[in-house]
């Protein structure tokens, strides 16, 4: 089990979120600083216990209209081998001293706990709470063995998102840019074989609620 610790981070994950998010090819801020408001989002746990794991929700007031961000990042006590290209940043962290923060899509150990999470493996911790299940956190998955094995080889970003390979001609997609689903739409979606969705803060005070990740068949037509 993860311990949440209460302490102080320098510098803070909005100050490393706010020189990083406009360097992904994803990001869709105005020309200015991003303006970032933490939304939301939840952990998960390394059964080694030393990788934090977390998927943050971000908003960014700074484009013509507000834009919510899925960040997942994993936390280390030392860099991780090969990963200089998916450092967000470091922070000195009160309890645990220095950590090196990660895109979490090119971290083998967020990437094997979120196939263990969409298979129903392990369960969404809440973000803020030691101990504590996140119940708005959804996930299926009706397909066996088409998740990602741990492996972050084929990561790929693109304006709509990062896309993650998958066994048996399937491919994982993280909806970076979230979007609210309507009330009308399923959850998951139509030709999905499994999915993540979560709620977020609006703006307004208000939740929203959408897709986090969706693994779909590449050999179906997907429009996620």
């Amino acid at each position: 089990m993860a311990v949440v610790h209460r302490t102080v981070l320098r510098p803070t994950k909005l100050e490393l979120l706010t020189s990083w998010l406009p360097t992904r090819p994803w990001y869709a801020g105005g020309t200015g600083a991003p303006e970032l408001v933490k939304a939301g989002g939840f952990r998960l746990d390394d059964p080694e216990g030393e990788v934090g794991i977390e998927f943050l929700v971000v908003t960014d007031a700074s484009g013509s209209r507000p834009a919510a961000y899925l960040v997942p990042l994993t936390y280390r006590g030392a860099p991780l081998d090969g990963a200089e290209h998916a450092l967000v940043g470091t922070m000195e962290h009160g309890v645990l001293g220095r950590r090196w923060a990660y895109d979490g899509c090119h971290d083998p150990v967020l990437v094997a706990q979120l196939a263990a999470l969409i298979e129903g493996r392990v369960q969404a911790q809440d973000q803020n709470t030691s101990d504590v299940p996140d119940r708005e956190v959804t996930r299926s998955c009706t397909a066996d063995g088409a998740t990602p094995t741990g492996s972050t080889a084929g990561a790929t970003d693109d304006p709509q998102g990062t896309e993650l390979p998958a066994p048996r001609g399937t491919t994982l997609r993280l909806q970076r840019v979230l979007r609210p689903t309507p009330d009308d739409e399923p959850l998951p979606p139509p030709r999905a074989v499994g999915h993540v969705a979560g709620s977020w803060a609006l703006p307004d005070g208000t939740r929203a609620r959408g897709l986090f990740a969706v693994l779909h068949d590449d050999t179906s037509p997907s429009d996620y």
